[in-house]
């Protein structure tokens, strides 16, 4: 078996962006900013917040980009930095874990042909959209980093100055609070 190295395809331009070129930077963050913004917004669960936060990490990306090494990809250095600094924002709200929520469970539903309305399915993700914000910030915070970024507990709980343990039971919790949340909704 070969071995491939790694390239980030963005590579070019991080080298004009470390050399001061604001064309580059202004070309990085178009390509990164809807991304970083939702995984933000994710978190920290304000649109303002996440605004801020996207604008201070990008600042501190341009600023320290002498420590981005190359061995991983630049979009994946510039998320740390986003989940980081969106982690911050909600500790100087004072994140607070909550107690364990009443256990749901949850049955979707179709229709009599066994598709989905797409106008019903747009309806249902606002909904869970909606219910995800709703979500106490400990259990968003897991359950954003677990379900949709991919961190592992184990990441997880490194991130948040949290056991692997503590980070499994918030992502359990979350799950049963969202499916009532869910349910409260019409869902």
């Amino acid at each position: 078996m070969e071995a491939f190295a790694y390239t980030d395809i963005n590579a070019p331009l991080v080298e004009r962006c470390r050399l001061g070129d604001r064309r580059a930077q202004a070309e990085i963050y178009k390509r990164y900013a809807k991304a970083m913004f939702n995984a933000s917004l994710r978190i920290t669960g304000d649109y303002a917040e996440a605004e801020d936060v996207l604008q201070e990490s990008f600042l501190s990306a341009f600023r320290e980009l002498h420590s981005y090494k190359g061995d991983s990809s630049f979009g994946s250095w510039l998320k740390r930095i986003v989940i980081n600094k969106s982690i911050n924002c909600l500790r100087n709200r004072r994140l607070q874990l909550v107690p364990l929520a009443d256990q749901h469970d949850s049955v979707g539903t179709e229709t009599e042909s066994g598709e989905y309305d797409t106008e019903e399915l747009g309806w249902r993700a606002d909904v869970v959209r909606r219910c995800v914000q709703e979500l106490p910030d400990g259990y968003r915070v897991v359950l954003s980093l677990y379900l949709l970024e991919g961190y592992d507990h184990a990441e997880i709980a490194g991130i948040l100055n949290i056991t692997e343990s503590t980070s499994k039971s918030q992502y359990s919790r979350a799950r049963k609070k969202l499916l009532e949340l869910a349910r409260q909704h019409g869902l």
